[in-house]
């Protein structure tokens, strides 16, 4: 996928009672986040899209994660969906919840120097050991 295509997308959580669509470009990639509350938050690592544009259907609870940014999950099946930085429009979304296929391809990691003692990454993407 070039920088420059704008991508429609459509997802949702375990149970379907939050559904969401939109369109992102993939000019940011996508890149794994191995910091400790997103090992917390999605049960290992967190990779995301950044929208351009979406609509939820739904209503996800939104956690205070930290002093920064919020994080969105379904209150019934506990699927982990959202992310956002405090005063940003940008909701960032769980690539694990989109619908397949999505033509994403993992481009790098971040936050390595946070990562769990229980597994190494070998896939020779970039690391970067803060973001």
């Amino acid at each position: 996928m070039k920088p420059s295509d704008v991508t429609e997308f459509t997802g949702h959580c375990l149970c379907g009672k939050i559904r969401f669509h939109g369109t992102y470009d993939d000019s940011h990639g996508l890149n794994a986040c191995h910091c400790s509350q997103c090992r917390r938050w999605s049960g290992h690592v967190w990779a995301a899209i950044l929208p351009k544009s979406m609509q939820i259907e739904g209503e996800p609870k939104w956690y205070r994660a930290s002093d920064f940014a919020r994080r969105g999950f379904c209150q019934d099946c506990g699927s982990s969906l959202f992310w956002q930085r405090d005063g940003s429009d940008i909701i960032d979304v769980a690539a694990g919840a989109l619908d397949s296929p999505t033509g994403l391809q993992l481009l790098g990691h971040i936050f390595v120097a946070d990562k769990g003692d229980y597994y190494e990454i070998k896939d020779g993407l970039p690391q970067d050991p803060a973001e």
